[in-house]
């Protein structure tokens, strides 16, 4: 193993790039989980007036409404799933950079496979995450046209 201080500059300016990624997607994971806790928030409420009311009087848009925010936490359950995959994937890329570099190994189809792959994995969590945001935005309008909003 033969460290020298230039190659270790060299490696630390490659592993930029995917450290910004990183700070991006670690962004992406803060939304994606506040947005979860809301939809969870937002069962919890309508389920408790389901207990409280009882599910025979529990009216046809409050159903649907449980039923898209069912969907919408699947939807961000795998946005979130992929976006950690993202980063797992970018700290991989990270990490073989400096192998690579330490112990002379040729990694560079790997860190190429490794990045491309997170890349790919961001790609479907913003797919996932804007199919999360049509629903959401499919729930408000129908509330408004129905002048429903179900909160006590």
């Amino acid at each position: 193993m033969n460290l020298h201080l230039g190659n270790i500059g060299q490696i630390i300016q490659l592993a930029i790039a995917p450290v910004f990624l990183l700070t991006g997607v670690g962004t992406n994971l803060t939304v994606l989980t506040n947005r979860l806790a809301r939809i969870i928030d937002r069962s919890r409420v309508l389920e408790d007036m389901v207990s409280a009311q009882g599910a025979e009087k529990l009216s046809p848009n409050m159903r649907i409404e449980l039923d898209e925010l069912y969907q919408r936490s699947h939807l961000i359950n795998r946005a979130i799933t992929l976006s950690s995959t993202c980063a797992l994937l970018i700290c991989l890329v990270i990490a073989a950079l400096f192998l690579g570099d330490a112990l002379d190994l040729h990694l560079d189809k790997i860190v190429a496979a490794l990045f491309v792959s997170g890349v790919l994995a961001l790609i479907g969590s913003f797919i996932y995450f804007l199919r999360e945001i049509f629903v959401a935005t499919k729930t408000l309008r129908r509330q408004r046209e129905h002048g429903a909003r179900f909160l006590p």
